[in-house]
């Protein structure tokens, strides 16, 4: 254990919370884990129908179907869709009403995260390639932004200035030449930091509308809000099953589940320190995860004493003891090596490596929508003003998908510009195939170019 941990023996205990303990040892482990990473979007009837009927609505009627929508589900009464947009001045009356400290916090933030996505945007080969062959013929690939994106932020219960960053920042690193944002406002009550950022990021427009409604526009277009061609955002469950359905009329970046942290620790970090990583997760919903894996037994008792005595601190502990106890857990591993391998297995939204060598154990794992290396790179940070996307793979998508940047706002076109003499040689072997297919006209259409 380390020296680094407080003396609990004379710790009073406020809470007594029933996170699971698993042994990676046991032999049932693996059934009890697989149990417990358990998480399955279904879809609820009532909601789809509901969506459905919205979309088409939507598609249908325009303007006139994203009013009723957003007026009977946003308690408005505006007498227009013109009347939901806000204005650029009004965007910058936000920033500059807010507090010196809050302002600069913000800006700090956007532009760490310009920052990073602009090293991304050189590192993507933003400006294609090109080779010519020895006949002359030339291949390649053209990187072209996409012409106009649409950005879903949350309203309601919270706001998220961060989503705002996030999403807009990387798609105007990429030349995206219009951003169209959606926010809610339920009861008309605008949240002032999520305009200011808004204004730092450079979003052209902004509507006042949310829900299937905010997708339908955007997917379809309607009269006052211009059709985009990909939207990106999270939202509720409403907002995921509108994206869903729209998927193909438009790009959309993921349908994204509960927020998760996995963190591997070798025992050398305050565990206090590790039981608020724990909660910084556990306290955006019930569903969310939060996961230790630790080859040490008494450490992980010291967390669990840090989780009991802070868990009643925290202004959302109902909503943290709930997510912790349904889907939370304290794993006991033989050594890091095989914390890496269940890591790997897990393959969780964001994965704290809180070890003395950090980067010995990144190198072993392979799944993971963010690594955060070292007791010092808390994922609260990344999710701000460190700079990465906090957009990131969840339910395990990890394994085969990314964090939000740069290249989700570039499409690429291949290049092909084929010689005479090219031709003569491409020319036959495509007539060949296409033959053996049986796509006659192809293979005539290669053949007459041959000499």
């Amino acid at each position: 254990m380390s020296d680094l941990m407080p003396d609990t023996a004379n710790t009073p205990v406020f809470d007594v919370l029933p996170i699971t303990r698993l042994n990676a040892g046991d032999a049932d482990f693996q059934a009890r884990l697989s149990a417990i990473l358990a998480f399955e979007a279904t879809q609820n009837d009532a909601i789809e129908h509901a969506v459905i009927r919205i979309l088409s609505d939507v598609r249908k009627h325009g303007d006139a179907a994203v009013l009723t929508a957003t007026n009977q589900f946003d308690r408005l009464q505006a007498d227009s869709v013109v009347a939901l947009e806000i204005s650029q001045e009004e965007m910058q009356a936000a920033l500059a009403g807010l507090s010196p400290e809050r302002r600069l916090a913000l800006e700090f933030a956007a532009q760490r995260v310009r920052a990073y996505h602009e090293v991304q945007k050189q590192e993507c080969g933003s400006a294609g390639f090109s080779y010519t062959e020895a006949d002359g013929t030339v291949l390649g690939q053209k990187v072209t932004p996409l012409d106009r994106v649409g950005i879903y932020v949350p309203g309601g219960k919270a706001a998220y200035p961060s989503s705002v960053l996030m999403n807009a920042i990387p798609a105007k690193v990429a030349g995206v030449a219009e951003i169209i944002m959606v926010v809610p406002t339920p009861d008309g009550v605008k949240n002032q930091l999520v305009l200011a950022a808004a204004a730092i990021s450079g979003v052209d427009r902004v509507f006042t509308i949310g829900g299937a409604q905010a997708v339908a526009a955007l997917a379809y277009g309607t009269q006052t809000i211009p059709a985009v061609d990909k939207i990106v955002g999270p939202g509720n469950a409403y907002v995921a099953a509108a994206k869903r359905r729209v998927f193909g009329t438009v790009g959309i970046d993921m349908i994204a589940g509960p927020s998760e942290i996995l963190v591997l620790c070798d025992g050398s970090t305050d565990p206090d320190w590790v039981a608020m990583d724990l909660f910084s997760q556990a306290e955006h919903d019930e569903l969310a995860q939060s996961i230790l894996l630790c080859p040490d037994a008494d450490y992980i008792e010291a967390v669990e004493q840090s989780i009991a005595r802070l868990i009643g601190t925290m202004p959302r502990h109902e909503v943290i003891r709930t997510s912790l106890t349904n889907r939370g857990a304290l794993i006991l591993v033989r050594d890091m090596d095989e914390a890496c391998q269940i890591a790997n297995a897990i393959a969780a939204e964001h994965v704290e490596i809180s070890a003395l060598d950090p980067q010995q154990w990144a190198d072993k794992v392979r799944h993971g929508g963010a690594l955060f290396l070292g007791r010092y790179s808390s994922e609260a940070l990344g999710d701000y003003c460190a700079g990465p996307n906090h957009v990131l793979p969840t339910s395990r998508t990890a394994r085969f998908s990314s964090p939000l940047g740069v290249y989700d706002f570039q499409k690429r076109s291949s290049i092909i510009h084929v010689s005479q003499a090219g031709a003569q040689t491409l020319g036959k072997m495509a007539a060949e195939l296409a033959c053996g297919e049986g796509l006659p006209a192809h293979a005539r259409s290669a053949e007459l170019r041959l000499k």
